[in-house]
């Protein structure tokens, strides 16, 4: 009997469903965590790189997070970087390279990111990215007179390369320096006709007081010594040409890949037909990365927006209600703040 009434008054008490936990607020742009995944992206990119400049996080545009197990999680990060003004090959730490100013027409670089979170250790999965440089209208519009980016295979860049290495190799004892690759050239045309050239280049097995250049050759791996140069050739209303160029010395594990066919004078025109900037899509290729990646990361995308979209409308919302004097309301989850300036 005491059995049945002790059944009969637990049937009675109240049942408690379990609720559900409220999904995890939306990870801002500017959020410490998202801000470090940024910096490993930067630092992979940079490191799987080959050809032209280091960029550096101009802003994040966009994270998703997808939890995988406990201290497990994919990151998957939209970035936008802006080309700096050290190559590649640079042994200069980033947060002390320049960022390319708007006026000498700058180049932006778009990538999607997947990285692991484990345990706090981050590691790029996959990658995608591409670059180009904004648009001359642009650049006229606030600089009028401002050089442009020219194309590497513009006959008068060409000649500035040549007459520029020709010149450091007549005038420095040492090394025979040769040619690896245009970074960047500009034509002025207006109040006088100069042409800037930026290129990179490396130490061959011959001095520069041996006649026959034609055969020299780039140091091995182990012995390698890049450096990167830079020339102003002014045209009219008088000639001069100067020429500064700086070799790194030997970085061990550093190397360089040629992109093409190459003369003793450096790259075959036709290899580089039309190109004024380095592609990001052709200097960095993640073999990790591919179309489905993309489709996966598009996907992901679109989900965390329509979070981003819902936290605004949220905020919106909120706002309705009134506040305190000075309450501030919360910025929207993306994109981030730019750090330097949006093309």
């Amino acid at each position: 009997m005491k059995a049945l009434l002790a059944l009969i008054l637990l049937l009675q008490l109240p049942i408690h469903k379990a609720v559900p936990a409220a999904p995890p607020a939306p990870l801002g742009c500017d959020d410490p965590k998202s801000e470090a995944a940024a910096a490993a992206a930067v630092n992979y990119i940079n490191g799987n790189s080959h050809h032209g400049y280091m960029f550096t996080l101009n802003r994040i545009e966009n994270i998703r997070v997808l939890p995988q197990g406990p201290n497990n999680e994919i990151i998957f990060l939209e970035l936008d970087l802006l080309e700096t003004t050290c190559h590649i090959l640079s042994p200069t730490p980033l947060e002390n390279c320049t960022v390319r100013s708007f006026t000498d027409h700058a180049v932006e670089g778009d990538c999607d990111v997947k990285l692991q979170n484990t345990n706090g250790q981050l590691s790029v999965v996959a990658s995608k990215c591409h670059s180009n440089a904004d648009s001359g209208e642009d650049v006229r519009q606030h600089c009028p007179d401002c050089a442009l980016l020219a194309a590497w295979n513009d006959t008068e860049v060409q000649a500035a390369v040549t007459e520029a290495l020709n010149d450091y190799n007549s005038k420095n004892g040492g090394a025979y320096i040769k040619l690896l690759e245009i970074g960047r050239a500009k034509i002025q045309h207006h109040p006088a006709h100069i042409v800037f050239v930026e290129f990179a280049v490396a130490a061959t097995n011959c001095s520069t007081e041996e006649a026959n250049v034609e055969t020299c050759q780039l140091l091995p791996d182990d012995q390698s010594n890049f450096g990167f140069c830079t020339a102003t050739k002014v045209i009219t209303p008088s000639k001069e040409l100067q020429v500064n160029c700086q070799l790194y010395g030997h970085q061990p594990g550093v190397t360089y890949s040629p992109p093409g066919q190459y003369t003793p004078a450096g790259l075959v025109p036709g290899v580089v037909q039309g190109f004024i900037n380095h592609n990001l899509r052709l200097s960095h290729n993640n073999p990790l990365a591919s179309e489905s990646f993309s489709s996966e990361f598009s996907a992901s995308m679109l989900s965390a927006k329509s979070v981003a979209r819902r936290a605004v409308a949220e905020v919106a919302q909120h706002d309705k209600v009134p506040r305190p004097v000075g309450f501030v309301p919360p910025p929207p989850p993306c994109p981030g703040k730019i750090r330097h300036f949006k093309i």
